[in-house]
């Protein structure tokens, strides 16, 4: 098993939670999560404390029932070592978010068609940003704004464009009839306006500023977030998911003979 697919140690730091912020609760969010695990066959990876990882996919999620299952071959010794434990870890990635969740009271059951490993519905679930983060370009028509005062002429308020987005930051686009902002400024109480929902205050770091090739357009500025509330976090995470999967969709629609299984 790969580094990429361990299991988060939750307890490390003497049982106090270290991922705190990125804990999922919501049971109509964690079922949400893991009906779109389902829809897109992804590979999970399912591990015990004393057992070989069994790589498996989401076969089913009844809400109603607290339930869901997994699609194993029934013959496996690592799947005989995770019954023999009863619970395991389960660990996926949707694109750039990693989710991380405990299964409990594991039960094969066979069917007529196959066999499928049955555990409870989770109570909770963390959502963790991959290093690296994935960076989205936003949607322009929910015009994507940074607001803002200049950090030279604090008098100066300025509503700037969001180019793109990470977990850890944004690009934003200074027009060229704007002072210029330099790299290493630190910019206080900024209001990040990304969609109706994805509102959010931080601070931002000025790491990189580039001029872009047309003269009249101005300067790209890639800034770091800082500061972000825990609340904050999960609803950019959110927005970078959707924001990914509203992408996808736009390229079936304008190629559907490209889709790939």
């Amino acid at each position: 098993m790969t580094e990429l697919t361990q299991p988060a140690a939750l307890d490390a730091l003497g049982g106090v939670d270290p991922y705190a912020e990125f804990r999922v609760r919501h049971p109509r969010e964690i079922v949400a999560l893991l009906h779109q695990l389902a829809n897109d066959a992804t590979p999970v990876v399912l591990s015990g404390p004393d057992a070989m990882p069994v790589t498996s996919v989401m076969w089913a999620v009844d809400a109603a029932a607290q339930h869901i299952a997994f699609s194993v071959d029934p013959d496996s010794p690592q799947l005989q070592a995770l019954l023999e434990h009863g619970d395991a870890t389960c660990v996926a990635y949707l694109d750039a978010v990693k989710l991380q969740f405990d299964v409990e009271q594991l039960v094969l059951v066979r069917g007529t068609t196959g066999c499928a490993l049955r555990a409870r519905l989770p109570r909770e679930m963390y959502r963790f940003q991959r290093r690296g983060s994935y960076r989205v370009r936003t949607l322009g028509g929910s015009a994507p704004t940074a607001l803002l005062r200049h950090p030279s002429m604090p008098e100066m308020q300025l509503g700037l464009r969001v180019l793109d987005v990470s977990i850890g930051g944004c690009a934003l686009l200074l027009p060229a009839d704007v002072p210029p902002m330099n790299a290493g400024v630190e910019i206080r109480h900024v209001r990040i306006e990304l969609d109706a929902d994805t509102r959010f205050d931080s601070d931002l770091r000025l790491h990189h500023v580039t001029a872009i090739q047309v003269p009249s357009r101005g300067s790209r500025i890639g800034c770091e977030f800082m500061h972000v509330q825990p609340s904050a976090q999960r609803a950019l995470q959110r927005y970078i998911d959707q924001t990914q999967k509203r992408r996808r969709l736009l390229q079936i629609d304008r190629n559907p003979g490209s889709v790939q299984s």
